[in-house]
């Protein structure tokens, strides 16, 4: 049994060996790199999972890499909104927001949601306006901006005939060249278990490439795309949000566990690879368990993943036949 253990991914999507750069590949796999880092630190200093899933998830939304946070893609009018969730496998409590726009750490305000709030979800100007009176920093909308991120709205609005709005206000005019483009959604998360066998995820997204209507996806819906529990496992998807809801992709999972005995990795391989390929749904998770295990599975061409453990040494990987 590991002391131990971390996992994190950065997104699922159209990942196949060569679509990517050199400069783009070795970009991606270093932020990887210091983001699982984050989390690892606090591991391995005897610290919580809860702490180091969030760590993790942070330092994801602060790299404009990601579709999380910095790294947001755009709705159909040119906006950012962002989606997180956070759930504690000792407790079962968990917080989530969605279509948030002004608080800079959606998975932080997930957790004051959790921590401070008798809610599990709040959504919209309300939300923020809760992390703003829980002293969460607040930021202007260009915070969020990305070239790559806008160029790829563009394209979205005319392949759809759609008019492209104004820029945000204090937009960048260059940022995050190296952003590749792996289609219209992408997540970032987090599983974690601690020295104390307690696990946790975390999850943040920007969700969909001209979303409209207020289109909220599986990652701040517990169960769907983030559930933790000891007597099961911590999980964390990515992918087409509105199967993964269908499914109840991460308590299926757990459930998978916990009710008919399925080891971890053979869970996710059922869930994924079977029951959301069935409906026509892709993406992936991530998962750990008490016992340290990790477990990761995918059924599109790549997704970004690293993994780090007390008896195993970080390894970052992209492709599907990296790891």
């Amino acid at each position: 049994m590991r002391q131990w253990a971390l996992a994190l991914h950065g997104g699922a999507g159209k990942l196949a060996r060569g679509d990517l750069t050199a400069a783009q590949d070795a970009a991606y796999r270093a932020s990887l790199r210091v983001c699982a880092e984050a989390g690892r630190v606090i591991l391995a200093g005897g610290g919580t999972a809860l702490d180091a899933a969030q760590a993790a998830v942070c330092a994801l939304e602060d790299d404009p890499l990601f579709n999380a946070g910095r790294g947001a893609v755009f709705t159909a009018e040119g906006k950012n909104e962002l989606d997180a969730s956070i759930m504690d496998g000792a407790s079962l409590r968990a917080g989530a927001v969605a279509g948030i726009s002004r608080t800079r750490s959606p998975i932080t305000l997930a957790r004051s949601v959790m921590e401070k709030s008798p809610h599990v979800l709040l959504i919209g100007a309300q939300a923020d306006a809760f992390g703003q009176s829980q002293g969460l920093e607040q930021v202007a909308p260009g915070h969020f901006f990305t070239e790559p991120r806008w160029r790829s709205l563009e394209k979205f609005l005319g392949k759809h005939g759609l008019p492209l709005p104004a820029r945000p206000a204090g937009a960048a005019e260059t940022a995050a060249p190296l952003a590749y483009d792996e289609g219209v959604r992408g997540t970032v998360g987090a599983v974690a278990r601690d020295q104390a066998g307690n696990v946790a995820a975390a999850t943040s997204t920007g969700g969909m490439t001209g979303k409209r209507w207020g289109r909220v996806g599986d990652s701040p819906i517990i169960g769907a795309g983030t559930y933790a529990a000891n007597a099961s496992a911590a999980v964390s998807a990515t992918g087409d949000g509105e199967y993964f809801i269908r499914l109840g992709v991460a308590r299926e999972i757990c459930a998978l566990v916990e009710h008919k005995g399925l080891d971890l990795q053979t869970a996710v391989d059922a869930v994924i690879q079977g029951e959301l390929k069935k409906i026509g749904g892709t993406g992936g998770v991530i998962a750990i368990n008490c016992e340290g295990d990790i477990a990761c599975s995918f059924n599109t061409d790549g997704m970004y993943r690293a993994v780090v453990a007390d008896t195993l040494p970080l390894r970052v990987a992209i492709y599907r036949d990296d790891i």
